[in-house]
C-alpha cells in the first residue's frame, strides 16, 4: 500500500477530503520523525514501537577484492511489532492436544 492509497482510505473511512487526509498523514509521519530525531521512542499500544539505535563503527570487507573497509558508526531506526498486530497477522495456533 502506498502513501496515496493510505490517504485515499483515510479520506473515505473518515469521510473527509483527500487534502485533509493528506495533511493528517503528513503531520503524523513528521511527528514520528521529529520524536525519533530527538531520541524519543514512539509507541502505539498493540501496534508497535519505533525507536532509534546506535550502530557502532566496524570493519567490513569488499566482497569483490577482499580488502578491509571501515564502516562508520550510524543511527538506525527499529520497529518492534506489538502483540495485537503480530497476532492479527500471524494468529497463534493451538498446540495439538490442548483445548481452550
Amino acid at each position: 500500500m502506498t502513501k496515496a492509497e493510505v490517504v485515499a482510505k483515510i479520506a473515505k473511512e473518515a469521510e473527509i477530503t483527500k487534502a485533509k487526509a493528506e495533511k493528517a498523514v503528513s503531520v503524523f509521519m513528521d511527528g514520528i520523525v521529529e520524536c525519533l530525531k530527538g531520541g524519543d521512542k514512539v509507541t502505539f499500544v498493540g501496534f508497535g514501537t519505533f525507536s532509534v539505535t546506535d550502530k557502532p563503527a566496524r570493519v567490513g570487507r569488499n566482497p569483490q577484492t577482499g580488502a578491509e573497509i571501515k564502516i562508520p558508526a550510524k543511527k538506525a531506526v527499529k520497529f518492534k511489532v506489538g502483540k495485537a498486530f503480530q497476532n492479527a497477522v500471524q494468529p497463534k495456533k493451538n498446540k495439538a492436544g490442548k483445548k481452550k
